[in-house]
């Protein structure tokens, strides 16, 4: 995948497989525009394809880690640095142009980083807020900085969390607390956060980066095919009957029991050893 500086945000590589994307510019709250979405869905795509990228981790610059949408730049490009791709109109100029901008940009942001078959982890260092906190929140793991404070907040400007928050929120705290969450406009901090089932961890802030970097190389370490079919299966899971749910993980245990790792696995246990999983991957370490 690319790394350098983008449009607000840089990617950096670490061995092994371990992505950052680091939102850069704290003076805005690493507050997000469309050539942002738009280099961020990309950056997702080639993390996707990219054999040598195992894990994504999401982090921000300052005292924010994303706090929503910057409106006053929706209507410019936005950003120093080149983009990943070409400036297009950001929409919203009509009901259309709304759902078009919706639809293919800030929904598709969200859904990107749900559809990465590899493992995403927040590393929340300050304010999440709407847009910034879908993003945190469609990611696997969510580790909060004690500082940081996270909310929805739509309804102060007469808007709504069209990103997909709603869901993303029903899905982590269910239908009462979503509801008082979002109609009282809630701003919490990390403690409550964690309460709410919001963020798996709370952690002192100067320990967040390392905290993260120590769950990344856990998940970078692990079994890659069996953990991508496993992280597909769960989420596919909440969407399906029981009987469903049985018959899709089969059909991905048909292919997990016949790769190597498994044959490691078992050798490793057997041997009391720690497994020596990746094998395929070997050539990007």
């Amino acid at each position: 995948m690319d790394t350098g500086k983008f449009t607000g945000f840089e990617v950096t590589l670490q061995k092994p497989g371990i992505a950052w994307i680091e939102f850069n510019e704290p003076d805005k709250l690493n507050g997000m525009n469309t050539r942002k979405k738009r280099d961020l869905i990309e950056t997702l795509i080639q993390a996707q394809m990219d054999d040598a990228v195992r894990v994504v981790c999401f982090i921000g610059q300052g005292r924010g880690f994303c706090a929503g949408d910057d409106l006053s730049a929706y209507t410019s490009a936005g950003g120093d640095s080149a983009g990943l791709v070409p400036d297009i109109h950001p929409g919203h100029d009509s009901p259309m142009g709304t759902y078009n901008a919706l639809k293919h940009i800030s929904q598709a942001l969200n859904q990107a980083i749900r559809k990465l078959d590899k493992i995403t982890i927040a590393a929340i260092n300050g304010i999440a807020i709407q847009t910034g906190l879908s993003l945190a929140l469609a990611c696997d793991f969510k580790i909060a900085a004690k500082q940081a404070k996270l909310g929805s907040a739509t309804l102060r400007f007469g808007l709504l969390p069209d990103e997909g928050g709603q869901f993303l929120l029903l899905q982590h705290m269910g239908l009462t607390k979503t509801l008082d969450f979002v109609m009282r406009k809630r701003i919490v901090s990390a403690d409550e956060a964690l309460s709410l089932g919001l963020v798996n961890e709370v952690v002192p802030d100067a320990e967040l980066r390392s905290s993260v970097e120590a769950l990344a190389m856990e998940m970078a370490q692990g079994p890659q095919v069996a953990m991508r079919l496993l992280k597909q299966s769960v989420y596919q899971a909440a969407n399906l009957t029981f009987e469903q749910a049985c018959e899709e993980i089969a059909a991905k245990t048909a292919i997990s029991d016949h790769h190597p790792d498994t044959k490691e696995g078992v050798a490793s246990f057997r041997e009391k050893r720690s497994p020596e999983f990746n094998e395929w991957l070997k050539k990007y370490e």
